[in-house]
């Protein structure tokens, strides 16, 4: 029997275990197996080993890859096509998939790098060399033009801010990113090419501001006031950030929150400091599947961005816990893994 190589998560603060799970034989209707080429660390996987965020033991982490089709049960997908895929698994078929255009938040949902190794074939998360993508998963081409290390973060962080970001207020000139992560780096990009004027960013560390201002962001230093803006996206996960982000606003001004989906994040707000504003609140976690074409397509459209020099030189999977803790340095925006 063929077999793949896994990285078992076996809780916060335990080493990773390097095993392996047997590949299917045969694949149900709409299944894909994918030979992953090239994985990366998102933060929220970071949370998951530390802690602050839970996850079904054992399991394997990891949701943002590249790879080669395999075998394929789907019309459309073929062996050896070059693709990445949804975060998550949707039935298609419940209400937040047909009424409320939020598969995302599916009855049914099956998330990728977040599921127990008992469920289907085990193989669950990009920290592997191969893993199985279901039936309501959506599969991509991924352009000749973009290299696995530009296209592997777009099925998570990208993805999300083209959510985040989709709809834009009228009159939108000046927009705030608080947060320059890879959130942050990417919101900057994408304002720009939707034609914000100015884009400002604000973040404590002077050398993400720095990255920030490569790809189109204003760097405002701790402490320092930014100008009014028509826009604010929240991405640092800090709840603390947000009374200066409702003081930014223009009246008629939106504020979107995308970083905060950790529990720790009561709010010092007041619904007046709101209301006489009249601004407009959203909350965005993860996105549609046309998130994830609209950020590929964005990527191809702006190689002339460094995005290139965002991710680190890949590791083998065999040094995952190396790869953690070189995420844990805040060196890289995102570090690579290549099984």
């Amino acid at each position: 029997m063929k077999t793949a190589r896994i990285q078992l998560f076996r809780g916060p603060g335990r080493p990773f275990e390097l095993s392996t799970a047997p590949l299917p034989e045969t694949l149900n209707a709409g299944d894909v197996l994918v030979r992953i080429s090239l994985a990366t660390i998102c933060g929220s996987d970071l949370h998951t080993t530390e802690g602050r965020r839970s996850a079904p033991l054992p399991c394997v982490l990891g949701h943002e890859a590249v790879g080669h089709v395999v075998a394929s049960a789907r019309e459309g997908v073929s062996a050896g096509q070059r693709v990445t895929w949804t975060l998550a698994d949707s039935c298609g078929e419940c209400a937040p998939c047909t009424r409320w255009s939020l598969p995302q938040k599916c009855e049914h949902l099956f998330k990728y790098g977040h599921a127990a190794l008992d469920d289907g074939t085990g193989l669950n998360g990009c920290y592997a060399d191969h893993i199985v993508l279901r039936r309501g998963t959506q599969v991509m081409s991924v352009p000749e033009i973009l290299s696995d290390a530009v296209a592997a973060p777009a099925n998570c962080a990208l993805a999300t801010i083209v959510n985040a970001l989709e709809a834009l207020p009228d009159a939108c000139d000046r927009a705030l990113v608080q947060g320059a992560g890879l959130l942050g780096i990417y919101a900057c990009a994408w304002l720009k090419h939707r034609g914000v004027r100015e884009v400002y960013c604000t973040d404590v560390s002077p050398e993400r501001l720095a990255v920030a201002a490569q790809f189109g962001g204003i760097p405002v230093a701790a402490g320092d006031t930014p100008p009014q803006v028509d826009l604010v996206l929240e991405v640092t996960g800090v709840s603390a950030v947000v009374p200066a982000g409702v003081a930014a606003l223009r009246p008629g001004g939106h504020y979107v929150w995308a970083g905060m989906v950790h529990p720790q994040t009561q709010l010092e707000l007041t619904g007046e400091a709101v209301l006489r504003k009249c601004l407009t609140v959203r909350g965005v976690h993860n996105y549609a599947p046309r998130h994830l074409s609209l950020g590929l397509e964005f990527l191809a459209q702006n190689l002339h961005l460094p995005f290139e020099h965002l991710t680190s030189a890949p590791l083998p999977l065999e040094r995952l816990d190396e790869g953690f803790e070189l995420t844990r340095s805040r060196r890289w925006q995102r570090v690579a893994i290549q099984p």
